[in-house]
């Protein structure tokens, strides 16, 4: 009954496992009622050239590409600026295939793109719906009550599996590990490694709520985690630090390590093009020389090599009712929305004006709780660091314990 109708997909941003999963579910539920399903190529960057490159997506490419890893669809970071839309956007592209939803996969700035292309759309007279699937293993998009975006489980799979394997390293070399784990704007993915592999540092951008990131303060935070250990008689160790807490340390300060930011598309640091475990083991390994503290350091980043890998059963599954949440909003009239699970297994839509910030127009992060009964548990429990009961035993090593006290680095309440 919908023989005339087409369905657009897209892609932006990163890869992040379940990609595939989506577009197989997105693809199969509306070729299974009559639509012709495409899929571009180059994310947003393939709307706004003149040759655009696209797939017809059959029933047996999306029943193919189900538990792929990466994603079939080429994606890019594009951002189409006000120019874009006047001088390069073709709505002919629209009407010729008539396409009455589409379907986009990506982060908050994908999702807020979506919305400017239907309302464009909507003012040259041609209706369509679009309909959000959230994507990043960041797990930073706001999602209600804890749900988590797609990927994030399986790219903390594979940085788990990554990150233990150092920590044997460590164990089984005497050595200590510097690892930076991927995280724009919160430490989701970087607690959860860290916490799956008992490292006994976790840094996150959160943890600095009460004093400014600094360097030192993170280089502090490393080593009164090693001198807790050496009072203790170990001598290895792993310390994880999210990528987030670039950006909030004061570029000035980072120019005489030599690191000097480029921006992306969105306008956000290009993160990946800098070691950050390289940087800060440098930085480790100069002030340990002048501690005199006897401490081999290796640096490990844990990033690209966890976006494409094959998603595990949990993304499986949960990318396969997010791609027929499609579907059913779609079909009871929803658009302008991202398709979300609820904890109780139901689909949802979540309105983008439920979620944005009136103040700045942008989609706030969804950072972790440092504060909560189950982040302070792992901060009590699980890692090891300086506090005033160890000042006389790491007397032994350093002149002023007190100054790697981890409560007072931070200034937490202990």
């Amino acid at each position: 009954m919908y023989s005339n109708d087409s369905v657009l997909i897209l892609t932006g941003g990163g890869p992040a496992p379940g990609i595939n999963a989506v577009i197989s579910s997105v693809s199969k539920c509306f070729l299974e009622n009559g639509y012709r399903v495409i899929g571009l190529n180059g994310g947003y960057e393939g709307l706004f050239s003149e040759k655009r490159d696209y797939i017809d997506i059959d029933w047996h490419q999306a029943d193919d590409i189900f538990d792929r890893g990466g994603s079939i669809l080429r994606m890019s970071r594009f951002k189409p600026d006000d120019e874009a839309f006047r001088e390069r956007f073709q709505i002919d592209f629209f009407r010729d295939n008539n396409i009455r939803l589409l379907v986009t996969i990506g982060g908050d700035d994908t999702a807020t793109t979506a919305g400017r292309i239907s309302g464009f759309l909507k003012t040259k007279g041609y209706q369509i719906s679009n309909i959000h699937v959230p994507k990043t293993i960041d797990n930073d998009l706001p999602l209600p009550a804890g749900t988590p975006t797609f990927g994030y489980e399986s790219a903390m799979n594979e940085g788990t599996r990554i990150a233990r394997t150092v920590y044997e390293d460590a164990r089984s070399s005497g050595n200590w590990f510097v690892v930076s784990s991927m995280g724009r704007s919160a430490g989701h993915l970087a607690l959860g490694i860290g916490t799956a592999c008992r490292y006994p540092m976790i840094i996150i951008p959160e943890m600095f709520d009460r004093v400014e990131v600094t360097v030192d303060r993170i280089i502090r935070l490393a080593l009164s985690t090693i001198i807790k250990r050496m009072t203790k008689g170990i001598d290895f160790g792993a310390v994880m630090i999210s990528e987030g807490v670039f950006h909030r340390i004061d570029q000035e300060e980072l120019k005489p390590y030599g690191v000097h930011f480029t921006l992306d598309a969105h306008g956000h640091i290009e993160l990946g093009k800098i070691s950050k475990a390289l940087l800060f083991n440098e930085i480790l390994e100069s002030e340990l020389n002048r501690l005199n503290l006897k401490v081999r350091t290796r640096p490990v980043d844990i990033g690209y090599d966890i976006r494409c890998q094959e998603p595990v059963a949990y993304d499986l599954s949960y990318c396969t009712q997010l791609g027929y949440g499609v579907f059913d909003l779609f079909t009871k009239g929803f658009t302008g929305c991202m398709v979300y699970v609820d904890a109780l297994g139901s689909v949802r839509p979540l309105q983008f004006s439920d979620l944005v910030d009136r103040r700045t127009s942008k989609i706030p992060p969804r950072c972790v709780d440092v504060h909560g009964d189950r982040v302070r548990g792992i901060y009590r429990h699980m890692m090891d660091f300086i506090t005033p009961d160890d000042y006389d035993a790491a007397g032994a090593f350093i002149d002023d314990p007190a100054y790697y006290d981890f409560y007072k680095i931070l200034d937490w309440n202990r």
